[in-house]
């Protein structure tokens, strides 16, 4: 990626890892379907099982309750649906309101059809407070869905309280972990896990790649049928290159991440130390239990797209809102839970060789464009005033 461009949205996807494009160049000249008996597939068999082994390490998992899947986005709707699919007396689950749309998309449709579904509303900072979550699971909930870390506002939530409050009435826990494998420690032990979800795209791997961990725990019934490939819990061909580049980025993220934490931390303060100069900006989420390279903040009297296109033409690439496409402009679902403001909404998040010369290139664009923006504002409201006297 050329170092022109100031590329700010680590949180939406990342450029491939020269580990993650040996290993996927490397998976694509030995192709084979690693379902056959001919040594060609049992190449390929061996190198989609490595890449299952390093996935499942990396997460502390064991290989045979890995799921590779298309990304973040099938691998929730495969434990959410798929989960409610094989139950049989449990018909309640307790979700976040600050979840991924992956997650509460499926929720949502199973309250649709015979499921009840509580949702957990948050705080100012976005967290959601344990009490209120373990009050909410009951003895035929079947699953508690909350998110390692939240994805707009970087907010880390008490993902070990809510695993002692499903378990403590027979209930699993599924943690969206997306946001967090690669740049925080990710241990299903540790998290009290029972189903996990990571994107490959999100940690230097490539897109169209990701992956569910499910415990032995966790029963499942596909969503995808066809076959029978991944112990039967999703059909279709396995992307063989694709499992071998999100492993070995996986792999590699795991290994560097440590080492990154309080220098992208400190560009995050940098950031915000900036953002204090600038009149009425309010900054999102917890600002003490956060992920390090994730700064969300609303800048006031101002549309976030706007603000967008004047930081793109001056190449500068961050985020606005809670849309997952450029094609819809619902305000943040996020945000609103949290009680705050939703216009005016950008999310800053740095990739692992970002720089201080980044932070202050966005610090340097950033007052003007916010004045110019501001200025139109008003000019559109006196002349919508001047419109309505001479009425």
């Amino acid at each position: 990626m050329s170092r022109a461009e100031t590329y700010l949205d680590a949180a939406s996807t990342t450029p491939l890892h020269p580990l993650a494009r040996e290993a996927m160049a490397e998976a694509a000249d030995g192709f084979g379907d690693p379902s056959r008996l001919y040594g060609r597939a049992r190449r390929a068999r061996m190198l989609l099982d490595r890449s299952r082994e390093r996935l499942a390490a990396a997460v502390g998992a064991a290989p045979d309750e890995l799921v590779l899947t298309s990304g973040g986005t099938e691998a929730a709707n495969l434990a959410v649906t798929g989960l409610a699919r094989a139950a049989r007396r449990r018909r309640h689950l307790v979700v976040s309101v600050v979840e991924h749309t992956s997650v509460l998309a499926p929720a949502r449709a199973l309250a649709a059809n015979g499921f009840e579904v509580t949702e957990v509303g948050v705080d100012h900072t976005g967290r959601v407070d344990p009490a209120e979550l373990a009050a909410a699971v009951r003895d035929d909930t079947l699953l508690v869905c909350l998110q390692h870390a939240n994805h707009e506002v970087g907010t880390i939530q008490p993902v070990r309280e809510a695993a002692e409050a499903a378990h403590a009435r027979g209930a699993l826990l599924l943690v969206d972990a997306c946001q967090t494998v690669g740049r925080l420690p990710v241990d299903m032990a540790g998290l009290g896990a029972d189903l996990l979800v990571a994107s490959g795209h999100k940690v230097y791997g490539p897109p169209g790649t990701g992956f569910l961990v499910a415990s032995r725990r966790a029963r499942l019934r596909p969503v995808l049928v066809g076959d029978e490939r991944e112990r039967r819990r999703r059909a279709g061909m396995e992307n063989l290159p694709g499992a071998a580049a999100m492993a070995a980025a996986v792999a590699a993220r795991v290994a560097e991440a440590p080492g990154e934490h309080d220098r992208l931390a400190g560009l995050s303060r940098r950031l915000l130390d900036g953002l204090a100069a600038i009149p009425e900006v309010v900054v999102h989420g917890d600002p003490g239990r956060r992920l390090p390279h994730l700064v969300a903040f609303s800048v006031l009297y101002i549309e976030g797209e706007a603000l967008l296109l004047l930081l793109d033409a001056k190449g500068i690439a961050v985020h606005s809102g809670s849309s997952c496409t450029a094609d819809t402009q619902e305000p943040s679902h996020v945000l609103a839970a949290m009680g705050a403001i939703t216009h005016g909404s950008v999310r800053v998040s740095f990739l692992h060789d970002a720089t201080e010369a980044d932070v202050d290139r966005l610090l340097e664009v950033l007052p003007a464009a916010v004045a110019d923006l501001r200025e139109m504002a008003e000019l559109d409201t006196r002349a919508v005033e001047r419109a309505a006297e001479g009425q």
